[in-house]
């Protein structure tokens, strides 16, 4: 596959332009001990946290960031009081959508995979984007052996992003999970394809960032790409999906242009599309 100038330039906008800059005044919050953030909140979440943030292991001011003092508790220790926080968080309306799914955090600057370090905490995952934490995702690209690419449409009911166009498969990293195993889950659970790790392709990550009505988005996407055979038909079985379309490149690249995409699966096709062209 060879890209035109112009599409190659788009994309590489594309990824340079997947993380915007912090809005002014939000604060990025560490935890005692570690010398990356952990996370970025605004000064409205940072003044709303003081109301139920426990005395034990409070949330102070130190050189114009927030520090967690939590640096003397276990992980589950934790995980068990940042997760009341957010259950209070949820009672009140500050948080929706809950999921009843906990995600593993790690720092932000966190790079060590496959092999990361055991996580700082767990946490409920609609809570990220109100702590500004960073969550991790993995999404898989479908290719026919013609070279065009099955694309989801997001179901209507998606408490993010209903109805825009997606990946064939994606979704977020749960704890305890590995990005290949979350793509293999992912593929059977929302396009109804059995895979092998033999048949995934890593094209590396990509991490977006922005800001949000509930917060600040913060999420490192590993790209994945398969190919399905003639006979083969995405299918989907979870709901979270209305339909699938095959599309010429041109195509997604066209739909891109007319952000018809997720931000983060405009992403993850950009970095893959350009890991597709030939080296010279």
């Amino acid at each position: 596959m060879r890209l035109q100038f112009e599409d190659q330039q788009f994309l590489f906008d594309r990824v340079a332009q997947a993380r915007s800059p912090l809005p002014p005044h939000w604060l990025e919050w560490y935890l005692e001990g570690v010398e990356q953030a952990l996370g970025v909140l605004s000064v409205e979440r940072a003044e709303l946290l003081k109301q139920w943030w426990p005395e034990n292991a409070p949330m102070v001011y130190e050189n114009h960031r927030l520090v967690w003092r939590a640096g003397h508790m276990q992980a589950h220790e934790r995980s068990q009081l940042i997760q009341s926080v957010a259950e209070k968080l949820q009672a009140s309306g500050h948080i929706t959508g809950w999921r009843n799914e906990h995600y593993d955090c790690w720092s932000k600057d966190q790079a060590s995979w496959p092999d990361p370090p055991s996580p700082l905490f767990q946490l409920e995952r609609a809570a990220y984007r109100f702590f500004g934490l960073r969550s991790h995702a993995s999404h898989v690209h479908g290719m026919t052996l013609g070279g065009q690419m099955w694309c989801g449409r997001r179901s209507s009911h998606k408490a993010t992003d209903p109805n825009l166009l997606d990946n064939m498969a994606a979704g977020g990293l749960p704890a305890g999970e590995v990005p290949h195993v979350c793509a293999l889950r992912e593929i059977h659970e929302e396009a109804g394809l059995f895979r092998h790790a033999s048949q995934l392709v890593s094209y590396g990550a990509v991490t977006t960032e922005r800001e949000v009505p509930e917060g600040w988005h913060s999420e490192t996407i590993f790209v994945y790409g398969t190919t399905l055979a003639k006979h083969e038909t995405p299918r989907n079985l979870d709901g979270e999906v209305s339909e699938f379309m095959c599309l010429d490149i041109s195509e997604v690249l066209e739909r891109m242009r007319n952000r018809e995409f997720t931000h983060d699966a405009a992403c993850a096709i950009a970095l893959y599309l350009l890991n597709q062209e030939p080296r010279s």
